[in-house]
């Protein structure tokens, strides 16, 4: 064997542009997810807190593992911001940094907020309590396991929030989408919103880019 004939196994490079041709992945529109918000059952506090989590993610486009590791002490309403302090929040790369509520409309922004109320209202949660806590789990009067209301934990991953993603999505009768697929609509969004390059540059930052 000599070194040549290895070239035996290489792509044809017609093959080799098709194999690395970036496509775009498929994205929700705005439209989409405040159907979906629309849609959404809100009765119990589960049900209060995944339509929060949805509705936060369109936000703030915060990807899903910060979304599990926020605490509630990292909002600020008064300024429409949240604070992604990498210390505590699960940032990409570490990062930490200030987003400022994108524009989809009150209507969002409102349910954010009236769960964070809710949560120290109601529940006494404090500010190094989770935004978006863990369903607690105890004995039904069967001795079954069931859901029993609020922890005061975190999630240890983003897998019950995509999961969450993905059942409301197919409850709406749409296709599904995880939350990264908001990221990317965000993006989508600032393309068609800011007015010159400054502006889009400062769209993206506020999505965390550098």
């Amino acid at each position: 064997m000599s070194y040549a004939n290895a070239e035996y196994f290489n792509l044809p490079e017609k093959d080799t542009r098709t194999a690395k041709a970036k496509r775009k992945q498929p994205v929700p529109t705005l439209e989409q997810i405040k159907h979906v918000l629309a849609v959404m059952p809100d009765s119990s506090p589960i049900e209060k807190r995944n339509k929060a989590i949805i509705a936060f993610t369109l936000l703030t486009g915060a990807r899903d593992s910060a979304v599990a590791s926020f605490k509630i002490k990292h909002t600020d309403f008064g300024n429409d911001s949240i604070y992604e302090d990498a210390r505590e929040v699960n940032t990409k790369y570490s990062k930490t940094f200030t987003t400022f509520f994108f524009p989809v409309g009150d209507d969002v922004r409102n349910i954010v907020f009236d769960w964070a109320e809710h949560l120290k209202n109601d529940y006494l949660f404090g500010n190094n309590d989770p935004l978006f806590p863990t369903t607690a789990m105890g004995l039904d009067d069967n001795n079954n396991f069931a859901a029993t209301g609020l922890s005061k934990n975190h999630w240890s991953n983003a897998s019950v929030i995509r999961k969450l993603f993905k059942d409301a999505f197919t409850l709406a009768g749409l296709p599904s989408y995880n939350p990264h697929s908001f990221h990317n609509m965000l993006v989508s969004l600032g393309e068609k919103t800011c007015q010159s390059p400054e502006e889009f540059k400062a769209w993206s930052q506020n999505l965390g880019h550098e």
